[in-house]
């Protein structure tokens, strides 16, 4: 046995009352009630009781009940020395029941303050004090020795084993505690993540739209500053009334993927491609159902990559290409090049950064730089 076996305390929860259910206590209850009466009937019953022995038999119930209470919250608190003196006042209340002549009280005590050593106390400070009252029984009790000690021996194994008892009682509380604080954890941990999930989808949702909507704002006053024709500055009004528009639908959209109804991903990019001049989608293997985080991310890579050949090379022809394979689904937007638009420069350039992440936090890739003609964004999700 090691030395912090020796040492330690049984722990709070098996020392409390956590974890018992109502016949344990009920049953408990019965064991206090049947000693108390024990101790009262071995008292009193003795004929020569009279006058102040009654008195003194009476005080010493009252004291026994109250170093019991006070022995239970020390060791509860997990106070050493205070649980060994009132263990000692114990057995000494014991020595004192005998010395009166009240053999059953006095038995009683020394067993019941071995049985509550070996159950409540640390080993090392416990085992001293079992052995002490124990054989202070066998020594008083002047019957058969070999049955004394039998009966010494299976107490002690009976203390031994309620204290093992109780400790894995508070093991099994302790993990019964830890597992609703991890249930709680993870719940707040999944809670977290939605709404992680429902900023990010509003955030591309809303920078989609508002980007697109800037781009033909600059355009229009740039156009009034130049004192162009209301022809021209009336379309790029009504292109952004379009966008606003178009940013409505993409929020319908993003609430329903967010409950789960999404269109066919197919679907939406040849939507999102007739929506803007020069471009074209293809789509390349069998279809294989994706999960709605990964048909969001490729739903929300083609649209800033459209958003940003609009911004960068207004005129260039777009191509889409949305490929499945076995293991991940691959979307490659590509434009012809041009030069750059007047409205290169708007914008705060963080779009493909957060499609970047939303690739990375879903295990997927994304990169985006210039290609053989212009420039060229690809996006990996795995199925």
């Amino acid at each position: 046995m090691t030395e912090y076996a020796l040492t330690r305390w049984p722990s709070r929860e098996a020392l409390g009352r956590e974890g018992l259910t109502g016949r344990r206590r009920l049953l408990a209850w019965v064991v206090r009630l049947l000693v108390i009466g024990v101790l009262l009937w071995s008292a009193f019953r003795q004929a020569h009781l009279h006058g102040w022995s009654v008195l003194a038999a009476a005080a010493g119930v009252l004291a026994a009940a109250a170093l019991v209470r006070a022995y239970w919250r020390s060791t509860l608190r997990h106070r050493l020395w205070p649980s060994v003196a009132l263990l000692t006042a114990l057995l000494a209340l014991g020595a004192g029941a005998q010395a009166l002549g009240s053999h059953g009280p006095a038995a009683v005590l020394w067993c019941g303050c071995a049985f509550a050593a070996l159950e409540r106390l640390p080993l090392a400070a416990g085992l001293p004090l079992a052995a002490t009252g124990l054989a202070t029984y066998a020594v008083v009790d002047g019957g058969d020795w070999l049955w004394t000690w039998i009966s010494v021996g299976g107490m002690a194994l009976a203390g031994y084993t309620l204290r093992l008892d109780a400790e894995a009682r508070g093991a099994t509380h302790r993990l019964l505690a830890q597992e609703r604080a991890a249930r709680a954890a993870e719940a707040e941990t999944a809670a977290l993540a939605e709404r992680a999930r429902i900023a990010r989808e509003i955030h591309d949702v809303l920078a989609h739209s508002l980007s697109a909507q800037l781009v033909h704002l600059e355009a229009a006053r740039l156009l009034i500053e130049r004192g162009a024709d209301r022809g021209q500055i009336l379309d790029r009004v009504v292109a952004a009334r379009g966008m606003a528009r178009d940013g409505l639908e993409e929020t319908r959209q993003a609430l329903s993927a967010l409950r789960g109804e999404l269109t066919p991903l197919e679907e939406f990019l040849k939507d999102l491609v007739r929506s803007a001049d020069g471009a074209e989608v293809t789509v390349d293997g069998p279809r294989t159902p994706l999960s709605a985080e990964a048909s969001q991310a490729v739903r929300r890579v083609a649209q800033e990559a459209l958003t940003n050949v609009r911004k960068h090379a207004p005129g260039a022809r777009v191509s889409l290409r949305l490929e499945y394979g076995p293991h991940e689904v691959t979307l490659d937007v590509r434009d012809s090049g041009g030069p750059p638009g007047e409205l290169a420069a708007a914008g705060g350039g963080y779009g493909l950064l957060g499609m970047r992440e939303r690739a990375e936090l879903l295990g997927g890739s994304l990169h985006a730089g210039p290609g053989e003609k212009g420039f060229v964004v690809t996006l990996k999700v795995p199925v």
